[in-house]
């Protein structure tokens, strides 16, 4: 029996786990969805235990699927939904509070207050981000500050925090290793992406005792061992990225210039832009992507908060489908959206607008509109959110962009892909893998214990699917697009009171 990477993808949604080949083909693949915790309005929370026992078990599931064991894994490599907050207990490794999701809005308003305080520009400065309730920082002071006796036990070293990567690091490895990647890291609101290390000024902006904190490590190096939690081998646990700078690297995106979009629960755009941070005057952010070797990448990034969530809520919410996947013919039963636009705000605007109150808006309906209708314009505004973060990437990056490579569940759908590079008139390139988060935390790990020797040798395993190109009328085209501008201001026009 040959040697695996197991990848572990900590997702939003569920708990995946994938084994890949040395070819970077998969093996095996088992998915467990997890609860969603709304205790009212605008709150996320997600039970820290449910994440990781759903972890452990797919870990566990596909090793055997695979009919491999512990003996023939070289590595695991673990990529995560990022800026989710955990804080646990060192002695009991119990959490204090449910996890707090990236879509929570909880501390909104102290976002707010910060912004007037005029702290955004020293936090902008520092980490690269905005002062936006999306990141880890303000989620953590806010257990702090609202479970009882927090404080005082993080000051006195006895609590860990960690996104999701250092919580499942933490039980894989047994408590032995409280550690983070500096991609994670680089979401905290916590962290110098210059000097790369916890700064004390942001600490005390945010009443964050360092105590608490994981050690920062590189985002490909050999961390430590899983002990007997997955089977009794010890197996080296050696990548570690977040999921969308993860996605980047499985999309071998390893050059300056190169661009991917991942079409998950949100879509998350992220541009490479090498050993240099680019601060962005266009509302992205700037992050790590990733250090190997001591070396530090780069990366512009454009958050859309909604997503493929958008088709999860035509099922839910409105019920005009049963599945995910009927939306593309449902959409198809139309040829567009006969004027119905939809601004799917769900949890405000993220790039390039960043309105944390805006809502969702649908405008242009008329006693024509039909269920065909919304889904099309459902699947429509997916495309359209990509390309207001790809126009401001361009202009952030001073460079006109050719080429996307795109990734996650909605690329499989052929009319949105069409769409997309109709609106944005550039190559859209689907690759054969589109599973591309795990194979990049796989890469990471891979490369780590030297299962790969070296980027440039996985690089030649990267394989096209199907490639689209612009066949829409510019006219048309530029037609559409203010559209949607108009639409956007509907939906801004919406939070003025």
């Amino acid at each position: 029996m040959g040697k695996y990477i197991l990848s572990l993808d900590q997702g939003t949604t569920s708990s995946r786990a994938i084994i890949f080949d040395h070819d970077g083909s998969i093996k095996a693949v088992a998915q467990k969805e997890f609860k969603q915790i709304f205790p009212q309005p605008g709150w996320v929370e997600h039970d820290a235990m449910e994440i990781w026992t759903t972890q452990a078990s797919v870990a566990a599931e596909v090793i055997l699927k695979a009919r491999l064991t512990g003996e023939n894994i070289a590595a695991i490599g673990i990529t995560n939904q990022r800026e989710t907050t955990i804080i646990w207990d060192r002695k009991t490794g119990k959490p204090i509070h449910n996890a707090i999701v990236w879509q929570d809005r909880r501390t909104a308003d102290y976002c707010d207050t910060l912004i007037k305080e005029g702290k955004e520009q020293l936090v902008k400065d520092k980490t690269g981000l905005r002062l936006d309730a999306y990141f880890s920082g303000t989620k953590i002071k806010w257990i702090l500050d609202n479970v009882p006796d927090a404080r005082q036990k993080a000051e006195n070293g006895e609590l860990a925090f960690g996104t999701v990567d250092s919580w499942l690091v933490w039980n894989f490895s047994n408590g032995k290793l409280h550690i983070t990647d500096v991609s994670n890291a680089s979401r905290t609101l916590l962290f110098n992406i210059h000097d790369m290390k916890w700064d004390a000024e942001l600490l005390a902006l945010f009443d964050i005792p360092a105590a608490m904190l994981p050690e920062v490590k590189q985002s490909s190096e050999v961390y430590g061992y899983s002990e007997a939690t997955l089977t009794p081998y010890r197996i080296p646990i050696a990548g570690i990225a977040g999921d969308q700078q993860a996605a980047l690297f499985g999309q071998l995106c390893t050059q300056p210039g190169m661009i991917k979009n991942t079409y998950g629960t949100g879509c998350f755009m992220v541009l490479n832009t090498g050993d240099q941070p680019i601060p962005s005057k266009n509302n992205l952010l700037t992050t790590v992507a990733w250090q190997i070797n001591g070396k530090t990448s780069y990366a512009l990034e454009g958050s859309i908060f909604i997503g493929g969530a958008v088709v999860q809520w035509l099922r839910d919410g409105l019920g005009i489908i049963r599945h995910s996947a009927d939306v593309e013919n449902l959409a198809a039963t139309v040829p567009h959206s006969d004027g119905v636009y939809l601004v799917p705000a769900f949890a405000g605007l993220g790039a390039p607008y960043w309105n944390q109150y805006a809502r969702g808006t649908m405008v242009g309906l008329t006693r024509g509109s039909t269920a065909a209708h919304i889904a099309r314009a459902a699947l429509d505004s997916i495309a359209f959110q990509t390309m207001d973060v790809l126009r401001a990437m361009e202009a952030d990056a001073g460079m006109p962009i050719t080429e996307i490579r795109v990734d996650g569940g909605a690329t499989k759908n052929n009319l949105l892909m069409q769409f997309q590079a109709d609106i944005v008139h550039v190559r859209v390139v689907r690759p054969t893998i589109t599973e591309t988060t795990a194979l990049g935390a796989a890469y990471l790990a891979g490369l780590a214990v030297g299962y790969w020797d070296s980027i440039e040798t996985i690089a030649k395993q990267w394989k096209i699917d199907a490639t689209f190109d612009a066949t829409m009328e510019a006219a048309e085209s530029k037609r559409l697009c203010g559209e949607w501008k108009r639409a956007i201001r509907a939906a801004q026009a919406w939070t003025e009171e």
